[in-house]
């Protein structure tokens, strides 16, 4: 007897579900209704590649996917090549159905310089040869990578790319000469020596040494600026931004580091700990969990107890290195007892610096990720309105929430934001911010009269909707201002609630006042409908806060190195020494600029923010 429909699962919301999907780069895994993987593929851009089998015209073979999905599960990535290698693995690992069987590492590309020519080419190998006749670089992740390295080196250190028979036979430069992508030594226009001296320039930047060439380069190119030789200098100037550039993508997979990374994120109604596994320098996966915390642990005593659990409470592979995001609050016995169960010494720390705390980093954005996918759960989504309906005695869950905040320095760059959500949570294109003129400086009041002035003015000339429910971040005064202009504009039908934090500004011991500051709500911390009116007050939060930022960011950026605090002669002079000009400082990321001899971390920040807001 075949199933009913009823027993059929729903059909996956595609729709709903890639509301909360991120633009990075990253690995997803495609389950079917018993929670098997499917299929597993990379994303230079994780929402534009799922949204793309959602929509269009698929093939045969990938409706046949597509039907079959239930729940899709993300990774994010530092970068499209460490989600290949990542994807790669968990093919090897899972063999998805839908997968192809991809081939070994055997036949992995790898670039070859040989020993026995005056004037190597930087050359395109499918496996690596026994014999010894030159050097080899690698393994690289794809062919494209290769590609696009030995692209790179032929732009910046002019490397021939043609065959040792053509090379023979040449008579005059040919058109890579023309566009300065080859610097010709068929025809001796560059000697043996300075050819080897690019040559050894290139293999040291795909080896990853590329500092040491930029140091180099910046010398010589200090030489030939004080020599007058300003072609040069010019030349040498464009190399290290190249270089510069080059730095933040390496393909060659440098393996360093063997960890576990715990990262937690939490927000109203939820948890989540990510659990990155690095090998070799190498992210292997992600898994995510979601504990319950029945006692109300604080981030610290939450994450000791849920690390010494992972590998104490069941038998795991002990990594040389134990990192998390929030440091444990008894990490010394923690370490001891892992270190005394591995049988050598294992590092428990939450302080890290360089590619660790990109990894941290990573883990954080990946725990923050999964758990606002989990949040954006329809089922999750009803339950909250449903109990605030319970809550405040309404015939009918509301159908739009909007929530007002205010957020500047102050008194300086005043930002008033507007969030909204609905039965599918958030409606980010419904959002409004509203720079606030006119008032006095830290002003809450006034600011938070003009913006709902302004917001329902608009209504009222029936541009948008109009809420069911206003809820303002502020407590008994904000909440009076609010009646103000709704009774002031005759606005009829919208319901009032004011959230006023408590003393310890601790979340779940807020306050909540319904309509009038006389009339308060007590809800129990565990309350969806606490959880609804916690998660849009802290949206309205980070989009006032973000908003002020931009603008006062904005109002304070210069385009000069001399008006940022704590950067003088000396460090003005080291940060254009390092990037070739200004324009590679602004170019440069935060990283980027703390590698800068004299500039530490803080600085970084500093002059990042300086430079771009």
């Amino acid at each position: 007897m075949s199933d009913s429909p009823s027993d059929s699962p729903a059909p996956f919301d595609a729709k709903h579900f890639l509301k909360s999907v991120s633009e990075s780069p990253g690995v997803y895994r495609m389950l079917d209704a018993q929670a098997n993987v499917l299929y597993v593929g990379k994303a230079k851009r994780l929402k534009a590649r799922l949204a793309s089998y959602f929509r269009g015209a698929l093939n045969t073979k990938t409706q046949a996917l597509v039907a079959r999905i239930q729940d899709v599960q993300v990774t994010i990535t530092r970068s499209e090549t460490e989600a290949l290698l990542l994807e790669q693995t968990l093919i090897k690992e899972l063999r998805p159905p839908y997968n192809i069987l991809l081939r070994d590492d055997k036949s992995y590309p790898y670039v070859f310089v040989t020993d026995r020519h005056p004037y190597p080419a930087l050359e395109f190998k499918r496996a690596r040869q026994k014999r010894a006749d030159g050097r080899y670089l690698g393994p690289y992740p794809s062919a494209t990578a290769v590609r696009e390295s030995l692209s790179l080196m032929q732009k910046i250190f002019r490397i021939r790319n043609c065959e040792d028979s053509v090379f023979a036979h040449r008579q005059r430069p040919c058109l890579q000469y023309q566009i300065k992508r080859c610097s010709a030594p068929c025809v001796d226009f560059i000697s043996q020596a300075d050819y080897q001296r690019d040559i050894e320039h290139a293999v040291m930047c795909l080896e990853g040494r590329s500092e040491q060439v930029t140091q180099q380069l910046t010398d010589a190119m200090e030489q030939a600026s004080q020599s007058l030789d300003f072609e040069e200098a010019a030349r040498l100037r464009d190399q290290i931004q190249q270089l510069r550039r080059l730095q933040q993508k390496q393909f060659v997979d440098n393996a360093d580091g063997d960890a576990d990374v715990f990262a937690l994120a939490q927000q109203p109604g939820g948890l989540c700990i990510s659990v990155l596994a690095i090998r070799q320098g190498r992210m292997l996966g992600a898994r995510h969990h979601q504990p319950q915390n029945g006692l109300d642990l604080g981030t610290e005593d939450l994450m000791s107890e849920f690390v010494s659990q992972f590998y104490l409470g069941q038998s795991k592979e002990i990594p040389q290195e134990v990192i998390t995001s929030h440091a444990l609050t008894d990490s010394e016995l923690v370490q001891s007892a892992l270190s005394e169960r591995a049988g050598r010494r294992v590092r428990v720390t939450a302080q890290v610096r360089g590619h660790r705390a990109q990894w941290q980093r990573l883990a954080l954005t990946n725990a923050e990720q999964h758990l606002a996918t989990q949040l954006a759960n329809r089922s999750q989504l009803s339950r909250r309105f449903e109990s605030l309906r319970e809550a405040l005695s309404l015939d009918s869950p509301p159908a739009r929430l909007e929530c007002f905040d205010i957020s500047h320095s102050h008194g300086e760059a005043t930002v008033a934001s507007c969030v909204v959500f609905d039965g599918d949570g958030p409606v980010k294109s419904d959002y409004r911010r509203f720079n606030i003129e006119g008032v006095a400086a830290g002003d809450d009041y006034a600011a938070m009269r003009q913006a709902l002035t302004r917001r329902f003015k608009r209504l009222q000339k029936g541009e948008g909707k109009l809420p069911d429910i206003l809820i303002v971040d502020g407590g008994k005064g904000q909440l009076n201002m609010a009646r103000e202009v709704i009774a002031e504009l005759d606005v009829i039908g919208v319901s009032l609630i004011g959230v006023a934090k408590g003393t310890t500004r601790k979340a779940g011991l807020e306050t909540l006042f319904i309509e009038t500051v006389d009339r308060t709500l007590d809800l129990d911390t565990s309350s969806p409908a606490l959880h609804l009116l916690q998660h849009i007050r802290d949206e309205a939060h980070r989009f006032a806060i973000t908003g002020h930022r931009q603008r006062r960011d904005k109002q304070r950026r210069t385009s000069s190195l001399q008006d940022i605090p704590g950067v003088g002669p000396k460090r003005r002079r080291e940060l254009l020494r390092f990037f070739g000009g200004l324009q590679g400082v602004r170019k440069a990321t935060r990283d980027d600029l703390a590698r800068v001899p004299g500039i530490n971390e803080q600085m970084a920040t500093t002059i990042h923010q300086a430079l771009h807001g």
